[in-house]
């Protein structure tokens, strides 16, 4: 059987899809640009996107101002030199998956059903290491007939914590400073990576902030982006190890996403509430956050998985 990419790319290898019409392994919606009545696309409000930032994301100050940062003036650049490429670090259950979601809900008309934005799953795509040649094969294609598309195409690649070393590299061209490929621009596109490689080094620096008795809004980005950029890079299961896209600096940003602590749970559990159309119970809300888990074992400042199971938990309330 051919692997799962091959099957999504059967069209594509057999010529190719007509320019107006986009492959779709998994369209999860971000399309960016100026909105009209019939377009699917949105103008970035850039106040919009820090109101529903602020309303859902919780305990991610940086993540929160760097995305703004990026996003806007990515955005408002009518002639961007390269693609925007940002990285995404942090443990399960800190929010990286649910940025996805709020970009879509902020930037395009058709939200998560939008079919600019392709999603890629590590251990759906690519499971299989003796493969990593003609995935490299297949992934350029596949890019390379959705830019042609729609060039505001925005690709995001999940788990490349799962990712075999090296697979990323074959998108170099695309993340880079030309101005075409092949007739082809990809300087209007968007590269997002979700990854939980690094959460060990942003755990670390957020707890010497928190042992120190310094608050956790005075950790900066200057704090972590180094460190996480060189964690990653030497890290073998990253992803990203010994990969051309840092050592080119082609990565515009290593965002990091901080450890959650037990009031920003309480928050999500909340916030969980509300969009369920039910009105506030401390007594649940305290009730659920206690029934997680928390680490480092003596202190128990942070959440083991983030917010990532308060829905299921709340389902028994």
């Amino acid at each position: 059987m051919p692997p799962p990419l091959l099957l999504l790319l059967v069209p594509l290898l057999a010529g190719g899809p007509p320019r107006s019409a986009a492959l779709e392994p998994i369209s999860v919606g971000i399309a960016i640009g100026a909105a009209s009545p019939s377009s699917p696309f949105l103008s970035l409000a850039g106040a919009a996107l820090r109101d529903s930032l602020d309303a859902k994301l919780f305990g991610q100050h940086l993540a929160k101002e760097v995305i703004l940062k990026a996003l806007t003036g990515f955005l408002n650049n009518p002639r961007p030199k390269k693609p925007l490429t940002l990285s995404l670090h942090g443990w399960a259950g800190t929010g990286k998956n649910f940025v996805s979601q709020i970009l879509a809900e902020n930037l395009h008309r058709a939200g998560l059903k939008s079919k600019f934005v392709h999603l890629f799953l590590a251990t759906l795509h690519f499971p299989h290491d003796h493969e990593v040649k003609l995935y490299k094969d297949q992934l350029q294609k596949w890019i390379r007939g959705n830019v042609t598309a729609c060039a505001k195409s925005v690709f995001i690649f999940d788990e490349m914590d799962k990712l075999h070393p090296g697979l990323i590299d074959a998108i170099k061209p695309f993340l880079d400073y030309y101005e075409q490929i092949d007739g082809v621009s990809y300087r209007r596109a968007i590269f997002i990576f979700l990854s939980n490689a690094g959460g060990d080094l942003i755990t670390k620096v957020a707890l010497d902030f928190w042992r120190s008795g310094r608050a956790r809004e005075e950790i900066q980005l200057k704090d972590l982006e180094p460190v996480l950029s060189v964690g990653v890079f030497n890290n073998k299961n990253s992803g990203l190890w010994h990969s051309s896209l840092i050592d080119r600096n082609l990565i515009d940003y290593f965002i990091p996403f901080l450890p959650l602590e037990y009031k920003h749970v309480k928050m999500c559990i909340r916030a969980e509430i509300q969009s369920r159309g039910n009105q506030i119970d401390e007594t649940v809300v305290q009730t659920v956050a206690d029934e997680m888990t928390f680490f480092p074992k003596e202190e128990r400042i942070y959440s083991v998985k983030g917010c990532k199971t308060v829905q299921t938990k709340l389902d028994f309330y």
